[in-house]
């Protein structure tokens, strides 16, 4: 029998949502082990001199845990 962790993370990028979640997931890989998935629970953008700047993604990561 396995056991999985969620743990929720916040990533960022200024070239697009795809771009954050794929940083967020590679750091995530640095630390956790057993990744199996990501929830992606928001999206927002930060807006400077009306274009957006930012893109932004909170996401929960979901990894087994080691026996």
């Amino acid at each position: 029998m396995s056991v999985a962790k969620v743990t929720e993370i916040t990533a960022s990028s200024e070239k697009s949502f795809e771009d954050a979640i794929s940083l967020g997931i590679a750091r995530a890989h640095k630390t956790l082990k057993h990744i199996k998935g990501a929830w992606i629970n928001e999206q927002t953008v930060e807006i400077k001199d009306g274009k957006i700047a930012t893109y932004r993604v909170n996401m929960k990561v979901t990894f087994v845990l080691d026996d």
